[in-house]
């Protein structure tokens, strides 16, 4: 029982020249940790390389080689450059500490050692570096999970990109060689050919999103007409409004003249296409049957779309709509729409914002920098 408490104990090494400086100190801390001698520093230094202790007590004035040098050997192998140091010496002037510190030392005490300051040092930076070490592992952990969840992503898109190249073949096959399609059904494959398109895209871009989270995706911005991008969002989803019946309001308003009712704002095609299917999906899903969809873009300085659907968010998660996995009374919702939603907005340098004050009603507006101002087109 008694070995494998002491086995339990952290190891201190303490270096002094002085047999009776390292009794003095060991008579302190026995009880509590496993205690080492070394009465030089080339002893010290072997020691340290061959078992690392968890802190080391090292004097100053040493013959041969001084606790300076020691530390400096000490810093400059991989195998004991982390474990912690503190000086335990009679050299107690300001400049000695600083520079001490400078070398890379933890702490500093002077002699004569006073028993109860030394344990409570002592005690500090053995937490201290308890803590060091859990955070390190806990770094390396999350750069492992990150690398396997690029692997799996990575797995996922083969696995879906398979079956894709069907939905993308079967429409172009058909287009070249049914020549009995009718102009509706020509319109009906081609969108079935670039939904394709457009969920290969996506597949592409998962792994951007996890980029997004660690703020690492550096965002490429272009032009973009938000107006045709929701229209076209919207002519996907067409088939889960009619069955629900809503009626879908489209505005365009300007803060300047009329003639600028230009949604044109910067940002990614495809981030774009996304940020607004999942809002507009959202929308369809939470709206009642015959109720009404109003989407208004509001053209300044800033484009902002709101996109209003009947029913109300719980007030229960309207504080971290947002976040991640958040979601309430949708069958089979994941939490994830509003949160990529959230995301994209927030890489595209613009915004978004949930607004509850109508009651019966939820509004999500969306903002994101204009490619000119509407001031400036009207000067031009």
């Amino acid at each position: 029982m008694e070995n494998s408490v002491s086995r339990s104990k952290k190891t201190i090494l303490v270096v002094d020249d002085a047999h009776e400086n390292i009794a003095v100190i060991k008579s302190i801390l026995i009880k509590d940790y496993t205690i080492k001698g070394a009465i030089n520093g080339n002893i010290a230094l072997t020691v340290a390389q061959s078992a690392p202790p968890d802190l080391i007590l090292l004097d100053v004035i040493m013959p041969e080689m001084n606790g300076y040098d020691v530390l400096r050997q000490l810093k400059a192998k991989e195998e004991t450059r982390d474990i912690p140091v503190i000086f335990v010496t009679s050299k107690d002037q300001t400049e000695d500490e600083i520079y001490g510190m400078e070398l890379g030392a933890v702490d500093y005490i002077a002699k004569p050692i006073k028993p109860q300051l030394l344990r409570a040092r002592v005690r500090t930076q053995i937490m201290l570096a308890d803590a060091l070490r859990q955070v390190t592992r806990q770094n390396k952990d999350l750069k492992s999970a990150a690398r396997l969840r690029e692997d799996v992503d990575h797995i996922l898109q083969h696995d879906l990109k398979s079956p894709l190249n069907v939905i993308i073949g079967v429409p172009q096959f058909l287009l070249q060689h049914c020549l009995s399609l009718t102009k509706e059904d020509r319109e009906f494959v081609n969108l079935i050919k670039d939904s394709g398109y457009r969920m290969l895209d996506m597949i592409n871009r998962s792994l951007d999103l996890f980029k997004m989270e660690y703020g690492a995706y550096e965002a490429k911005l272009t032009p973009i007409d938000l107006l045709g991008c929701v229209q076209g969002v919207l002519s996907e989803l067409r088939t889960s409004a009619t069955e629900k019946k809503l009626t879908i309001n489209i505005t365009v308003d300007s803060l300047f003249s009329d003639e600028n009712k230009n949604a044109v704002a910067m940002g990614e095609e495809l981030l774009c296409y996304s940020l607004f299917s999942n809002l507009c999906k959202n929308a369809i899903e939470s709206s009642s049957e015959g109720g009404v969809l109003n989407i208004k873009f509001l053209c300044g300085p800033d484009i902002i779309v709101s996109i209003e659907n009947g029913g109300e968010v719980p007030r229960i998660i309207r504080d971290k709509f947002f976040d991640k996995f958040v979601t309430s009374g949708k069958s089979g919702g994941t939490g994830i729409g509003t949160y990529s939603a959230m995301l994209i907005a927030r890489t595209l340098n613009g915004s978004i914002a949930l607004d509850t004050s109508k009651a019966g009603r939820t509004c999500i507006q969306v903002t994101l920098a204009a490619y000119k101002s509407c001031s400036e087109r009207s000067v031009t």
